[in-house]
């Protein structure tokens, strides 16, 4: 390796080693806790939905919000804001944080490494969960509707709502909401990604899940920014509950292109 290149590594390396040596060295028993990724998960979600829920309630009386909304006729009743927060609140109080709390009788410690990932460690990190967590859900999602038993039993509660909003995002099964969750943690171990790699994947896993069911079709959403349609966004998934044999994919195209089950919006 050249002085050059050993520079610019030292560099890269530089600018996520600060944080994480804060974090390991003031913050190591949170950063093992099981309850550690409920506590990123939930709050993260609520952020995110409280967000959009905000920009719903301004769009009643700031017309230039509804623009961006893919259904600007159909306004978010509060009846199903509430119906849906109230079971993902049941699903977490009865399912997830007892599954988490048992972790501590079974889980390992995790190891928390000395060096940070680099820049580009993180990065492909991310994008390898993103891309795993993407075909492990698109197969799950689709045998979902496939399978009558399955649609009816499972997931059938999501798709309640034809115009998707924030909250519709874990309007789910305890079945579904286990599913998603066990694949969100699991997948970085997979790829043998850095702590700090997993639990940033998770946040960016849960923002991209919001942001696919908030309804809105901003210039700067992420599907407007990556080329050649790969990125479904909140148009493609909205399509997919007008349309629910399409579409199955959480985040990317290309699994349903391959598997003819792609469909524009209409």
């Amino acid at each position: 390796i050249t002085t050059h290149d050993a520079t610019k590594l030292s560099k890269e390396e530089s600018l996520l080693q600060p944080l994480w040596t804060y974090l390991r060295t003031n913050h190591q028993e949170v950063l093992r806790s099981p309850l550690f990724p409920v506590i990123i998960s939930v709050s993260t979600y609520f952020m995110a939905c409280l967000l959009y829920m905000t920009l719903d309630s301004l769009s009643l009386v700031v017309p230039g919000i509804n623009s961006y909304r893919i259904h600007p006729d159909q306004p978010v009743k509060l009846q199903s804001i509430l119906k849906a927060i109230w079971l993902t609140v049941y699903n977490h109080v009865v399912f997830v944080f007892p599954a988490a709390a048992a972790q501590w009788y079974w889980r390992p410690p995790l190891p928390l490494e000395e060096k940070a990932p680099t820049v580009l460690e993180f990065t492909m990190g991310i994008l390898g969960c993103t891309l795993l967590f993407d075909f492990q859900y698109y197969f799950w999602h689709m045998i979902h509707h496939k399978i009558q038993w399955l649609y009816v039993t499972f997931h059938a509660i999501h798709h309640e709502y034809f115009q998707p909003f924030c909250w519709v995002t874990q309007y789910m099964s305890a079945w579904e909401l286990v599913s998603v969750g066990f694949w969100t943690t699991i997948d970085p171990i997979i790829l043998q990604c850095h702590i700090l790699t997993g639990y940033a994947f998770m946040v960016f896993n849960i923002w991209i899940s919001v942001d696919d069911h908030s309804g809105y079709d901003f210039p700067w959403s992420l599907h407007n920014w990556i080329p050649f349609g790969l990125w479904g966004g909140s148009v493609k998934h909205d399509t997919h509950h007008q349309k629910p044999m399409t579409n199955f994919e959480p985040f990317f195209s290309h699994w349903d292109w391959l598997c003819g089950t792609h469909s524009d919006h209409s």
